[in-house]
C-alpha cells in the first residue's frame, strides 16, 4: 500500500506530527526546494506561515497537492490566482487564535485606558506623577472583522463594560455592513482592525478614515499590516488626529530598526505576537493532525477557505 505524501513547508521548531507515524510519508521543504517537491505531494502543510513561497512555487508544470493547510488564520500569504482557480482545498487554523488575540486586545485597551505605558516610563525615570485614568465601562468599540477573532474580541470587551459594534463584509443579525463603518468609527473610543486581508480591505485605514475618528480615539490592529496605510497613521498620531494606537502587525515584518513607528508618540509596537500563547504551536499541530485524520477517512474538512474571498465564510 502506497502511503500518501505530506509535504511540510518547514519553520523552526517543526510541527509535532507523531500521531501520523506510519500513516503518511512526510517530506520537508524550504523556500528553495518547495517548487520541485510540490508535484509529488498529496497534502501540503504550510507550517512557515510567514513565507510567501507557496505563491511563488505553485504556478508551474506538474500535479499539485489536493489539500493545503496553513497554520495561520490568514491565507493572503499563499493564495495566488493559479491556486485559487484549482480544485485544491485550502484550510486554515481558524479557532486556535480567537481567545488569545481577544485577551491581547483587552490588555491593550486596558493599558491605554489606564495609561500604563506612561506609568512604566515614569517609573524608569523615578518620577512620581499622579494622573487620572479612564474608566472602560460606557466606552464604545468598533471591531472591523466579523470572523471568530473579531467576535471573540467584541465578547471580551463587552465583559469589561465596553459597548461593541462589529463590522463585517455583509450586514446580518448582530453585524454591521461596510456602509456603517465611517459612522461607527466616528463615535468609537476604540477602533480595532481584525479583518482578513483582501482587495476590499487593503489600505482601508487611510488618512480619510483616521480623520473620521474622534481626537480621543485609540486604534488597534491585530489583523494584517496591509489593512493600514502606515504613513497615514504616522500623520494621524503626529498631528494628534487620534489619541493613540497599538500595532501588532505591519506592512513589512520584521519592523526595521529605522522605522519611524518605533518612536512615534502614543504608539505601542509588538512583534506579531497577539495570538501566540504558551503551547500555541502544539495546538496548531494537533489541529492539523485532527484535520488529516478526517481527510484520510474521506470526511469533510473543517475551516475550508473560500479562495476567491480569502477567508472561511459563514459564522
Amino acid at each position: 500500500m502506497t502511503l500518501p505524501t505530506l509535504l511540510v513547508l518547514d519553520a523552526d521548531p517543526p510541527p509535532r506530527l507523531g500521531r501520523l507515524t506510519g500513516r503518511v510519508r512526510i517530506e520537508h521543504a524550504d523556500e528553495a526546494t518547495l517548487a520541485e517537491k510540490l508535484p509529488s505531494a498529496d497534502v501540503l502543510l504550510v507550517w512557515d506561515f510567514t513565507s510567501h513561497a507557496v505563491r511563488h512555487a505553485w504556478p508551474g508544470a506538474g500535479p499539485r497537492p489536493r489539500w493545503v493547510h496553513t497554520a495561520s488564520a490568514g491565507v493572503d500569504h499563499l493564495v495566488c490566482p493559479e491556486l485559487a482557480a484549482s480544485d485544491t482545498v485550502v484550510t486554515n487554523a481558524r479557532g486556535v487564535f480567537d481567545e488569545p488575540i481577544a485577551e491581547y486586545v483587552a490588555a491593550l485597551v486596558l493599558a491605554m485606558a489606564k495609561d500604563l505605558p506612561r506609568t512604566l516610563e515614569l517609573q524608569a525615570d523615578r518620577t512620581w506623577r499622579h494622573r487620572e485614568s479612564r474608566r472602560l465601562r460606557g466606552t464604545r468599540a468598533t471591531v472591523v472583522g466579523s470572523g471568530p477573532i473579531g467576535r471573540a474580541i467584541a465578547g471580551t470587551l463587552k465583559a469589561l463594560g465596553v459597548t461593541c459594534a462589529v463590522v463585517g463584509r455583509e450586514p446580518r443579525t448582530g453585524i454591521h455592513g461596510p456602509g456603517d463603518l465611517d459612522r461607527l468609527i466616528s463615535r468609537a473610543d476604540w477602533v480595532i482592525a481584525a479583518a482578513p486581508l483582501t482587495e476590499a480591505t487593503r489600505g482601508m485605514f487611510d488618512a480619510r478614515r483616521f480623520g473620521v475618528m474622534q481626537p480621543s480615539a485609540r486604534f488597534i490592529n491585530v489583523g494584517r499590516g496591509q489593512l493600514v496605510v502606515e504613513e497615514a497613521l504616522v500623520q494621524a498620531l503626529s498631528r494628534r488626529w487620534i489619541a493613540g494606537a497599538a500595532l501588532d502587525v505591519f506592512e513589512r515584518e520584521p519592523l526595521t530598526p529605522d522605522s519611524p513607528l518605533w518612536r512615534l508618540p502614543g504608539l505601542i509596537v509588538s512583534p506579531h505576537m497577539s495570538g501566540d500563547t504558551v503551547g500555541w504551536r502544539d495546538e496548531l499541530a494537533a489541529q492539523f493532525v485532527e484535520f488529516y485524520e478526517r481527510w484520510a477517512a474521506g470526511r469533510t474538512l473543517p475551516n475550508v477557505v473560500d479562495k476567491q474571498r480569502g477567508y472561511v465564510p459563514g459564522r
